[in-house]
């Protein structure tokens, strides 16, 4: 039987296309009116020269980032994706997987002033990646991570377990995808035990939204 994370591989590849397609053609509303704006206002307001994008997917940040003058580089696990991210922008892109970026098996550089995962955490044991990712970091540099708001997606359930996106509303052809909902302690402890503290938190929300659209953490190694 596949376990969780290999159905969520599974379904990136079976979803890359339409992804692509949804993202640029703005078709999801929360990233054109909240999300993709908050990430871009983290990141710029530490002005950063070198930014890794750690699930890049097709490229948007990528690009977003480098119009602004920023150093960046994106890593991926999907070669479709990778592959569309090179394709429309110049930074450099590699094709690895979270297990192989833990094991150092792809060189993607190092001394990154911050790291991004916007919306790119979704399996279960994060922790070792979290911590490769640390030892990427220049002293001072930090990971900015964006994710679905803990409490606007319980759904009633508030509490570390795997869900099911099945992406109701998307045009075109999609694969149900499983992802892992962890509450907010439980983001916490995983950033503690990946060597990594707490410096910022924010909740963006669109002013005419009753709940956050997405939860932003801003974390540096504990000194």
């Amino acid at each position: 039987m596949s376990s969780p994370e290999s159905i969520l591989l599974q379904s990136w590849s079976q979803n890359a296309q339409a992804w692509t397609e949804a993202i640029r053609s703005g078709a999801i509303e929360s990233r054109q009116q909240v999300t993709d704006q908050a990430i871009l206002l983290a990141l710029m307001g530490r002005q950063p020269e070198r930014v890794l994008d750690l699930g890049c997917g097709e490229g948007w940040l990528l690009r977003a980032l480098a119009e602004r003058g920023i150093e960046a580089v994106g890593v991926d696990g999907d070669a479709t994706l990778v592959e569309a991210a090179q394709a429309a922008g110049s930074s450099p892109v590699y094709v690895a997987s979270y297990e192989e970026l833990v094991d150092a098996k792809v060189d993607i550089g190092c001394d990154y002033d911050l790291i991004c995962a916007n919306f790119s955490l979704l399996h279960q044991d994060i922790i070792p990646l979290l911590a490769a990712m640390n030892a990427l970091l220049v002293p001072g540099g930090a990971l900015v991570i964006q994710t679905l708001h803990p409490w606007s997606v319980a759904a009633g359930d508030y509490q570390d377990g795997w869900r099911e996106e099945t992406f109701d509303g998307f045009q075109g052809e999609w694969s149900p995808m499983p992802w892992y909902f962890r509450t907010l302690s439980s983001w916490l402890n995983a950033l503690d035990m990946a060597g990594l503290q707490l410096t910022g938190l924010r909740e963006p929300q669109h002013p005419q939204s009753p709940v956050p659209q997405s939860l932003l953490m801003i974390a540096e190694r504990r000194g």
